[in-house]
């Protein structure tokens, strides 16, 4: 993919940057569907971050940033202005840059994740699952899983008043739900979801004590580097069902793209 003067720039915000693997995913999909533009990492820090984004304000060939770990949450806030599920839950993955400087922040991890394990095949109606996590990309998939007939969602955190400030925030939002906060125990779940970084790096602990997976369990992760986690290896090794977290990139790169570069967005 040739870079030109005319190219466009996404810049994806994380910290470390080492675990992306986004660009090999966004890059080659650009170039299929005919946008002059090219994604780059950038790895600052959350004491930076604010800095960062007052810089970005005035690139002109910026389309726009997808944001990560773990800058989520606060890129909501440095938004301008929220659409969809973001101006909802005051978290966002992607902020489009507009002609005067101000951004406007979407969140797709709900749906990448939700259409990722669809397009594997599995099938989550009247299922309990199970997410680990209360941050950003945790809350966008809490969301998106509500939307489907699920029998309930059970949230645990390593800090439960997030648990239970994030299901309460949930049951408001859907009424006619079963969503409650529980402790990191996978007994009686059909599906089991690691919504938090635990995994990123090697002496991370597991996110829940794998003892309690069941055999058929299905077994998923947001965590894209490395490809099988300690998490997914130690659920295939107890007869579970893995999902890894690449799906839930490709679940949504389509809508990245498109909110990005076209003119209508998404």
């Amino acid at each position: 993919m040739p870079i030109t003067g005319k190219t466009r720039v996404v810049v994806h915000l994380t910290y470390p940057a080492k675990h992306l693997r986004t660009p090999e995913f966004f890059n080659p999909l650009l170039e299929r569907l005919g946008y002059d533009g090219v994604l780059v990492p950038w790895e600052v820090s959350p004491e930076n971050l604010a800095t960062a984004w007052e810089g970005l304000r005035g690139i002109e060939n910026l389309a726009g940033v997808i944001v990560t770990v773990p800058h989520k949450l606060e890129v909501a806030n440095l938004c301008d202005e929220l659409q969809g599920t973001a101006s909802v839950l005051k978290v966002c993955n992607v902020a489009k840059r507009l002609p005067d400087g101000r951004f406007s922040g979407r969140m797709f991890d709900g749906d990448g994740f939700v259409g990722g394990l669809k397009k594997q095949g599995h099938d989550l109606s009247h299922k309990r699952v199970l997410l680990l996590g209360a941050g950003g990309a945790a809350t966008g998939i809490a969301h998106a899983l509500l939307a489907e007939p699920l029998q309930e969602l059970v949230i645990s955190n390593r800090t439960p008043a997030k648990a239970e400030a994030l299901a309460r925030e949930l049951r408001q939002l859907f009424p006619d739900r079963q969503v409650n906060a529980g402790p990191a125990d996978a007994t009686g779940f059909d599906v089991v979801i690691n919504g938090t970084a635990l995994g990123l790096k090697a002496e991370d602990p597991l996110p829940l004590p794998v003892d309690t997976l069941a055999p058929g369990t299905v077994v998923g992760e947001v965590v894209m580097n490395p490809d099988i986690t300690p998490l997914l290896n130690a659920a295939a090794e107890r007869g579970c069902v893995i999902h890894k977290g690449a799906h839930m990139i490709t679940g949504q790169i389509d809508l990245l793209a498109e909110f990005l570069f076209s003119k209508t967005g998404v």
